[in-house]
Order: C-alpha cells, then sequence, then structure tokens
C-alpha cells in the first residue's frame, strides 16, 4: 500500500516490540542490545524515555526519539533543542540521512524498514484510512467482550479524569472551597451546551457567600440571579419583573455587584422549556431550597435520595411565562428526569469522583461509580449506532465509556492507543 506511514505507528511498534529485533545493528554497523525499551512519553521531548541500551561494547542509558525519516530529526528541529541531547538511539523506519552530534560524532541510528511485517503496516493503515463509522467496524466483532469492557472501565476513569479539570481550577481559584465550587460548576450545567459561557460568568459574578445571606427569599435570590444575567437592565410591563428590578438595584448597590451583558445568553433553536430565563428560575428554586447542596450530596446514600434534592418548583410567576413580560398557558416548569440525569452525570458524579480522590475517601469515588451504574443509558445518536455493534449500553456507566471511546480514539482514529485497536493489530 502506496500510503505515507505515520510516526505513531512507529511508536506503537517499539512500545509494544512489534519489530524482529533479532541481531540489531546500527547503520553503521554496530551491536544493539535493549535492556529497557524506555517509557512512552506523551509530553514533550523524546519518544520513550529512561531507556537502557547497549551499542557496541558501551551501555547507555537516556531517551529514544522516533521517525519515519532520519531526515525528520533536522525538520523538527532536535538539532536546537538541548531537550534531545541525551538520545542514545534514534529509531527510523528509513536512514535516509545521517545525523550528527553537537558535540560532534553521529546518532547512533537503527533503521526498521526489512524488521517490521508488511502485514502490519497494511493492518494499520487500513484502519487508518477506513471511512466507516468507526475505523475497526468490520473488525471490533472479533475482540473479546473481556478484552472490551476492561478497556470500556479504563476509559470511564480518563472521562472522569478530563471532567475533573476543569473542577480542579475553579477549586483553585475558590481557595479549595467544594461548596463555592460546586456551585459554579452546577451554574455551567444549567447552561446545558449552548449557554455554558453565561452561566458560568454569571455564578462567578455572583459569590455564593452571597447567595447565602439571602437563602430564606426565593424573590430576592431570583432578583440577583436575573439581575446579575443582564435581565432586569429596563423597565417591564408586568408588575413582578419590576419589582425583581427593584429589589435587584437595591442588593447590586448593597453588595457592589456588576452584571454581565444579557445579549451573552442565546435563545435561538431553543425549546422554551431550556430558554435561559426557565434556567436561571430553575437554579434559583435549587438554590433556594438547597443551598449547600453539596454538603447534601456527600450525605445522600443512592441515586433516589440525590435526584430528590434536585427537584425544584418554580415561584408561581414561572408557572405562566417563559420570559419576562410575555404570559404563556399554565405549566409546571420542572426540572425533567432526563435534565437531572444529565446533572448527576457531568457534574455530581465528576466532582464525587474527585472530592474522593483528593480526601483521600474512596467511598465517594466509589459513590460516583455505583450512581453512573445506576442511571440508564444515554439516548443519542452515538449510542444508537454502538449498539448495532453489540456493545453494552445498559446504563450510564458504559455510555460513558462509550462516548469517551468514539470521540477521544474513533474520530481521531487513535487506533494504535486503543486496547481494542492493539487487540486487532496483534491478531
Amino acid at each position: 500500500m502506496l500510503m505515507k506511514l505515520p510516526e505513531d505507528f512507529l511508536h506503537y511498534v517499539w512500545r509494544f516490540k512489534q519489530f524482529d529485533f533479532k541481531n540489531l545493528i546500527t547503520t553503521t554497523g554496530e551491536a544493539i542490545h535493549i535492556f529497557d525499551f524506555g517509557q512512552y512519553n506523551t509530553n514533550g521531548g523524546p519518544d520513550f524515555l529512561n531507556a537502557k541500551i547497549q551499542i557496541g561494547n558501551t551501555t547507555w542509558a537516556g531517551n529514544v526519539e522516533i521517525h519515519v525519516n532520519a531526515s525528520d530529526w533536522h525538520q523538527h528541529q532536535h538539532n536546537t533543542n538541548p531537550a534531545y541531547n541525551n538520545v542514545i538511539l534514534h529509531v527510523v523506519f528509513e536512514a535516509d540521512e545521517t545525523i550528527s552530534l553537537p558535540k560532534g560524532g553521529q546518532i547512533p541510528t537503527l533503521e526498521l524498514r526489512s524488521r517490521v511485517a508488511l502485514s502490519l503496516k497494511n493492518k494499520y493503515l487500513k484502519l487508518l484510512h477506513e471511512q466507516d463509522w468507526i475505523p475497526c467496524t468490520k473488525q471490533i466483532g472479533d475482540v473479546s467482550s473481556f478484552v472490551k469492557n476492561i478497556w470500556l472501565e479504563r476509559l470511564l476513569i480518563e472521562r472522569l479524569e478530563q471532567k475533573t479539570l476543569i473542577i480542579r481550577e475553579a477549586l483553585e481559584r475558590n481557595q479549595n472551597d467544594w461548596e463555592a465550587t460546586f456551585y459554579q460548576m452546577m451554574a455551567r450545567n444549567f447552561g446545558l451546551k449552548i449557554n455554558v459561557e453565561p452561566f458560568e460568568r454569571l455564578a462567578q459574578s455572583l459569590p455564593h457567600i452571597i447567595l447565602a445571606k439571602h437563602k430564606n427569599s426565593l424573590f430576592q435570590l431570583e432578583a440577583l440571579l436575573f439581575g446579575q444575567a443582564g435581565f432586569l437592565d429596563k423597565s417591564f410591563e408586568e408588575t413582578y419583573p419590576n419589582e425583581l428590578k427593584k429589589e435587584y438595584d437595591f442588593l447590586k448597590h448593597k453588595h457592589n455587584l456588576t452584571a454581565i451583558p444579557h445579549t451573552m445568553w442565546q435563545f435561538l433553536r431553543l425549546r422554551p422549556p431550556s430558554f435561559p430565563t426557565i434556567r436561571i428560575a430553575q437554579f434559583a428554586a435549587l438554590t433556594y431550597q438547597s443551598l449547600h447542596l453539596f454538603s447534601k450530596i456527600l450525605e445522600a446514600k443512592n441515586l433516589e435520595e440525590i435526584t430528590e434534592l434536585l427537584k425544584v418548583e418554580l415561584s408561581n410567576y414561572w408557572l405562566t411565562h417563559y420570559v419576562f413580560d410575555k404570559k404563556s398557558p399554565k405549566r409546571k416548569k420542572t426540572l425533567g428526569t432526563g435534565t437531572i440525569q444529565l446533572i448527576i452525570i457531568n457534574t455530581i458524579v465528576p466532582c464525587l469522583f474527585l472530592y474522593g480522590q483528593m480526601k483521600g475517601e474512596n467511598s465517594f469515588s466509589e459513590k460516583a461509580f455505583e450512581l453512573l451504574e445506576a442511571l440508564p443509558a444515554e439516548k443519542n445518536s452515538v449510542i444508537k449506532k454502538w449498539q448495532t455493534l453489540d456493545l453494552p449500553t445498559e446504563n450510564a456507566h458504559q455510555t460513558q465509556s462509550l462516548l469517551q471511546l468514539k470521540k477521544h480514539y474513533c474520530d481521531k482514529k487513535r487506533c494504535l492507543q486503543c486496547n481494542i485497536g492493539n487487540h486487532i493489530m496483534k491478531n
């Protein structure tokens, strides 16, 4: 197959020893004996760190750099980067150029072109250029359930670790105040995808401690939240929003607050129950019912208790409105079951997982996994596709793993970093 060979493939070949390493020699004829292939480095610098290799009569400890062509050393400007001064072996598919060290002499080079099976190269290139929904659509059914399940377990942890990065940043800003951080993370979640940024800005502009001072008044909480969101910057025809505006004007000066621009909020292509005005009203009701919500989440014993904490009743005005000054038929606007489940998946579970890690209390991390196992599988186009391939989709524990697999491995053609892809390659 006349396709360009990616460098990732050579990383895989070296990492999993998928080449003929009998009687290895450098391009200058010196014998090579590998005692330690090194640790795979996914950050900047050489590809494999802390290798131990005998070249000729000398045993070296250092790093290994891998390229498709030896000339890539100069193209990648490694010759001017001190991080590559400790490279003891240059592993290439084709030694098209001799690479010299800054202090003189050549970098020992191993050429793999004749040592990698053609069938292995072709198998990988076929996966790489596959146009199906996932690269291994035709082969994944041949991979054992054991291999797939173990990989999906690891992917769930990876997904949670990625989700906790933003929580760690917020914790640092909030000086490790978990309640304030959880409040901000909940606000992000209420923004759905389209209004995440304004909801986050709203929560940051209105400290949790200020809301605590008005926890006994839903009216004042709505005044603060709608005012800070920029929705009370004009006069209204109806009485209630004008009363909110009057209250907010007082509280704004009292707490020295500055509202965010109301133009940040998006209504376009949203169904009325998902309008940011309704989400803010629901968020105000949730704050009113459970201000120190994270403490109550920690105390909750199961999914049912947590779900009960998230059930809210809106003020009377919002029973007949989706926006200010525009009356609509009376309808309850509680948080739906699907919305509650998404809040648990995207905010509560990652917060519990991280809290358990940081506090050294595994029971909270275990509670995060138990919640995902108790929640039903998410329903979306990605999960429907996985179901056609007979992958396990019985609960959120499994579907979260599959979403991670599709987005971060299949879509990016990272077959060589995927255990399922590795199994296909090796077999």
